[in-house]
């Protein structure tokens, strides 16, 4: 066989090789604990297409891709003051566990909004929308309602959270509710981040004992109670 046939072959089979490696390349594999976003020219109305627990070919220069960690975001929301409507002070202790959400339509935000965010920025976003459910959602209620039923705080605060989080991709995988303290002996309309530490109002047993509230001036308590979402 002539040199330079033995060259053309050479030649034809490295270009062949590289354009099946290049192909396989470009097929991505989805692990279970990310979500595979694939944006450009998707042929739908979003910008972007998510996979969760598939495969998909991402198309050479018409199209890119990136992933989403689905690895829980604790966020440590502390002891924090706020005013009921009646501008008494309540104090919430509370632990969030947050994480981006694989249902579908929520995925999509996330893909829009947190794509490329570092996971510290989605941290401090969880935060900042927590902390602003629980203001919105305390200033809502009364004093003495949320004294006497904190597991309907606890409830309609989960749901406030849960749907902050929706619209950016978020979803709540937990959030625990340590104690809520509500202060009676005063009311004022300032200073919400200095409320002063009053009556500790159990989340999961409140009036339980009519006795000891009667003797104590506070329900009996358990140490947290915790809200759950899936």
């Amino acid at each position: 066989m002539p040199p330079v046939l033995i060259l053309f072959l050479v030649v034809v089979l490295i270009i062949v090789f590289g354009t099946f490696l290049f192909w396989v390349q470009r097929y991505k594999r989805c692990p279970s604990d990310k979500v595979l976003v694939i944006y450009g020219k998707t042929g739908g109305r979003r910008a972007s297409l998510c996979i969760h627990g598939g495969a998909a070919f991402v198309w050479p220069v018409i199209q890119d891709f990136a992933w989403l960690d689905l690895s829980p975001i604790e966020v440590d929301l502390g002891e924090k003051g706020f005013f009921s409507e009646d501008n008494f002070g309540v104090g919430v202790t509370s632990r969030l566990i947050a994480g981006i959400s694989t249902q579908s339509g929520v995925m999509e935000n996330a893909a829009e909004r947190l794509l490329g965010w570092h996971r510290n920025s989605i941290h401090e976003l969880a935060h900042e929308l927590s902390l602003g459910c629980m203001r919105s959602t305390i200033r809502s209620m009364k004093a003495a309602s949320i004294k006497s039923a904190p597991n309907h705080l606890i409830d309609d605060l989960g749901k406030k959270v849960e749907e902050a989080l929706n619209k950016v991709g978020l979803k709540v995988i937990g959030l625990d509710v340590e104690k809520i303290e509500v202060d009676l002996g005063s009311s004022s309309p300032s200073s919400p981040e200095g409320v002063a530490e009053g009556e500790l109002v159990s989340p999961s047993k409140p009036h339980e004992d009519p006795v000891s509230e009667e003797a104590t001036g506070f329900p009996e308590h358990s140490p947290s109670s915790s809200h759950h979402l899936t």
